[in-house]
């Protein structure tokens, strides 16, 4: 069995190292992707029977974690391709195995339903144009959100909502566009991607002729969480981070009008001292929620509404607290951080990007919020 956390131990200080080549790629160099696929970082939740990993979404957060501490978009383009892997467990064998040819393959993935499939004979012709297609460009294989049409007219469910589904598009026949400008998460390369009229045989939709989950613990863990988890994790990266390169910068840091370093401050020792302790205890009721819902599917049993719950408050509040935690160390290290040298500007860009991510929107503080109460609540993204 691969120690993928020890091999991204070992690749992390040349992740480190090359942040600033990463953030003006705007994408992850090929060759370091290429290191991440051979440490086995992309198949962390692909089936073991097509030769993936299936660790603990525990194991796999760590992972994340530990890349997002070297460089965020490393981090990022990670818990992308490990969970976009995870779909191949809903596709027929033969169609999964010839995606995952290689240990080494890298499959990226979007889930909004942002193109169009018809129905045809033996599989569908696709359209659309979709957004945040982190690591993408790196990718072999890019599953797609779309609709389902037959004849013209949407496919549905049995309860009459749209049929919605992700399906495998090879990415020579993608066209990339260069859309990624932005503020933070530069180096996650998630630029749109559009494809036209493309033929994409029905064994290649998740979940279209494979209904059921494989019998594995990892398949039988539920879905939302599992994607949102490398969320929550890339935070809690970025803010250890932080605040090492914060204590690193505390001892020599000597403010306009003072002979001490800014280590001796109270407040720079109160400051500190409360970051660490809201990040830790945020990191702490991540793993205890995941640990816990992971304990009860491999007892065999599913995983409570309860414990879905806990999962996704978990996520959202290891964000924000990372967010503060990042906050306090920028605002700490003074006019030092806004340089462009500076990691902590980049990490506070980063944190921020998380923000906006809709599986840690405030809607989802409501939801929870209404579950504890004992108040009838939307559950569906749970």
């Amino acid at each position: 069995m691969i120690d993928v956390l020890a091999n991204a131990e070992a690749l992390a200080p040349e992740i480190e190292a090359r942040a600033g080549e990463i953030e003006s790629a705007r994408r992850i160099p090929r060759d370091l992707s290429q290191k991440l696929a051979r440490a086995g970082v992309y198949r962390m939740f692909a089936p073991e029977s097509l030769g993936g990993l299936e660790v603990s979404p525990a194991l796999a957060a760590r992972v994340f974690e530990r890349l997002a501490r070297a460089d965020a978009s490393c981090g990022w383009v990670a818990f992308i391709g490990a969970t976009s892997a995870s779909m191949l467990a809903q596709l027929p064998t033969d169609a999964a195995r010839a995606i995952f040819a290689t240990p080494e393959t890298m499959i990226a993935g979007v889930v909004r339903a942002s193109g169009r499939a018809d129905l045809v004979t033996g599989g569908f012709t696709v359209n659309g144009r979709w957004q945040w297609g982190s690591g993408s460009e790196n990718a072999d294989w890019v599953f797609a959100g779309c609709e389902l049409f037959e004849n013209g007219r949407p496919l549905t469910t049995r309860s009459g909502a749209p049929r919605n589904h992700m399906l495998a598009l090879r990415a020579r026949d993608i066209e990339f566009l260069d859309t990624w400008h932005v503020a933070g998460l530069r180096g996650t390369g998630s630029t749109d991607f559009a494809v036209h009229d493309l033929f994409v045989p029905q064994a290649h939709a998740v979940g279209f002729l494979v209904r059921d989950n494989l019998p594995r613990p990892l398949y039988q863990f539920p879905l939302f969480p599992l994607l949102a988890l490398g969320i929550g994790a890339v935070a809690l990266g970025i803010a250890r981070a932080a605040t090492d390169e914060l204590i690193t910068l505390a001892g020599g840091k000597v403010r306009s009008g003072s002979s001490n370093a800014i280590a001796n401050r109270p407040h720079t020792q109160m400051q500190v001292a409360t970051a660490q302790a809201r990040l830790r205890s945020a990191r702490a009721f991540l793993f205890e929620a995941f640990d816990a819902a992971w304990q009860t599917v491999l007892a065999g049993s599913p995983v409570s509404m309860d414990q879905r719950r806990d999962m996704r408050l978990a996520i959202t509040h290891a964000v924000q607290a990372s967010v503060e935690v990042v906050d306090a160390m920028y605002t700490l290290a003074g006019g030092t951080s806004v340089y462009a040298t500076s990691r902590l500007q980049r990490q506070f860009r980063d944190v921020h990007v998380i923000t906006q991510h809709v599986m840690v929107a405030p809607s989802t503080l409501e939801t929870v919020g209404r579950l504890y109460l004992g108040v009838e609540a939307n559950t569906s993204m749970l």
